[in-house]
């Protein structure tokens, strides 16, 4: 739940802002996948969304479906497989095609834990034309803010077909990652984390919510009452961070509001207030970025912090800053 965002709009802060998500591996499955429906939709007409998914049909159902609800944000999807380069690739479809893989299942790993059996076994394979992030955004002259990447061990590959988006304008990765070889060969966790710090980016969370992202072994009749088994595989959520990087930050106040919008929608609501009270003390002149009266109305949500007194807080929080602003 966005708590900054619907303040900001209200105020007309959104006004020139408009953040542009691209989803790779964007198929429907299952209500979560609806990416637009949830936190997202506070933005409303300030977001586009672009899916990316190899799987035409997949595509066409999405975009079919979005036309028939009427949404208030642009989104479209379009069948494109994106890899580390402009080439061909070859696709490893699986029982579920939520599985299928530019890398090979590793079978014999996946034979030692339950659940994968079906899902990850290996049905065929086909050729594919393949493109890249950078390329993409230099055809249809798109700038991404924020990528959710979810292709089932290629995401490093996708990530280094973004390049040219990590230097110039992303805020922000969402990414699939695993801590074991799923896939023959596939990059793993720290492949990727070493990968994206490299472009300045900051882990903030690993999200293991998902009850697949924990199997036991398929040979044991038992299992543990307190752990729900090996950790295989999380969901990476990596942001900026222009004040732990201020001496080779490039972020416009602009920007760091996106930043603080995208903070916010991923509900890390902390950040997002750390973020808005920095601009407004360093650029709060110019009262479009004069965040504090969104600050209070927030506040004012919240009686206990309603009663601690605003002027307290920003007294504390300008203190706190002080150093970072020198």
């Amino acid at each position: 739940m966005s708590l900054f965002v619907p303040s900001l709009k209200a105020r007309g802060h959104l006004e020139n802002v408009h953040i542009t998500v691209g989803i790779v591996g964007s198929r429907k499955i299952l209500q979560d996948d609806d990416y637009g429906s949830k936190g997202w939709s506070a933005l409303g007409q300030h977001l586009t969304i672009y899916g990316f998914d190899a799987d035409e049909e997949a595509c066409e159902a999405a975009n079919a479906e979005l036309e028939t609800r009427k949404v208030a944000w642009q989104e479209k999807h379009i069948p494109l497989a994106l890899a580390s380069q402009v080439g061909e690739a070859t696709l490893y479809v699986t029982g579920h095609p939520a599985c299928s893989s530019l890398y090979p299942p590793n079978e014999s790993l996946i034979s030692r834990f339950n659940g994968f059996e079906h899902s990850m076994k290996p049905a065929f394979s086909i050729e594919l034309e393949t493109t890249t992030i950078d390329q993409f955004c230099m055809n249809e002259n798109v700038e991404f803010d924020f990528l959710q990447v979810d292709v089932q061990g290629a995401d490093l590959d996708v990530l280094k077909g973004a390049r040219a988006a990590l230097e110039s304008c992303l805020l922000g990765v969402q990414v699939e990652v695993e801590f074991i070889p799923l896939y023959h060969q596939q990059p793993l966790f720290t492949d990727i984390d070493l990968f994206l710090r490299d472009y300045g980016l900051t882990l903030f969370d690993l999200v293991t919510d998902n009850p697949w992202c924990r199997v036991t072994r398929s040979c044991s009749p038992i299992r543990s009452a307190t752990r729900a088994g090996q950790l295989t595989w999380a969901d990476a959520c990596y942001l900026r961070d222009p004040l732990q990087h201020q001496a080779n930050s490039t972020q416009t106040p602009a920007q760091i509001l996106k930043l603080a919008c995208l903070a916010d929608v991923l509900e890390f609501p902390d950040y997002a207030l750390e973020l808005l009270c920095y601009v407004t003390i360093k650029y709060g002149n110019d009262p479009i970025y004069d965040f504090a009266p969104v600050i209070v109305e927030v506040f004012s949500q919240f009686s206990e912090l309603a009663n601690q007194g605003i002027d307290a807080f920003v007294n504390a929080m300008r203190d706190r800053l002080s150093s970072t602003l020198l």
